[in-house]
């Protein structure tokens, strides 16, 4: 579920403003995962600017109270949803914790840090959703240690059908404050991006894994 047009653009305005999100088609991004990429998002970059910082944050705890109700704890999805689930968590008067990728290997070996018991509900935060899938293994292990989550909210998605599967195959549900073809929308009103660009940025959507392959055989084929 993405919020109003108006504050999914006013969120895609800012990303763009601080260049937390870049569009590149021209000179793609490579992915941890090895796929190329016309867009770059780190929404960390928005915690520096304590006027975006403060709007996200209302956004994200006004969409919880309305979508969600008051849960009993939330939750930060580390590492990049960590500072964003705090500020949160401090504004609605909740208990904070984080869900690492992995447990830690030493101490206490915690997979999920703060205090959490069983029978608690809580609301996850998100700063990113791609696949869905690193994402959702933060809710399980949420839901391993006896919780109930009530939902996933995150900044920015982009809208992949596999992640949509994903989370509906999970049973957890998704606000996002913004979006990609949101985003496209606003970096074309103020021209971050040029028109000729826009099916190139289109086509990665649909299919990203294999996007820089193929763009890759129109280079040298027109080259």
């Amino acid at each position: 579920m993405l919020m109003k047009d108006d504050t999914a653009h006013t969120i895609a305005d800012y990303l763009l403003q601080v260049k937390a999100v870049r569009l590149q088609p021209e000179q793609p991004f490579t992915w941890a995962s090895g796929w190329k990429s016309p867009i770059y998002c780190d929404n960390r970059v928005t915690l520096s600017y304590p006027k975006i910082r403060t709007f996200i944050r209302q956004t994200l705890v006004k969409a919880i109270e309305e979508k969600y109700g008051k849960p009993d704890v939330i939750a930060g999805v580390a590492t990049a949803a960590i500072a964003q689930g705090a500020l949160v968590a401090e504004a609605m008067g909740l208990p904070f914790v984080y869900v690492r990728s992995s447990a830690k290997d030493h101490g206490r070996q915690n997979l999920i840090e703060g205090e959490l018991k069983a029978g608690q509900s809580v609301v996850v935060i998100e700063d990113l959703v791609s696949t869905g899938q690193s994402s959702l293994k933060a809710v399980q292990a949420l839901r391993d240690a006896g919780c109930t989550v009530k939902g996933m909210i995150a900044i920015f998605t982009y809208g992949f059908s596999v992640a949509e599967e994903n989370f509906k195959k999970d049973q957890c549900p998704l606000i996002t404050l913004c979006d990609y073809p949101v985003l496209l929308e606003k970096a074309l009103e103020t021209k971050s991006i040029e028109d000729r660009h826009l099916d190139t940025l289109k086509q990665w959507r649909q299919s990203p894994e294999t996007w820089g392959q193929l763009t890759s055989q129109f280079d040298q084929t027109t080259s």
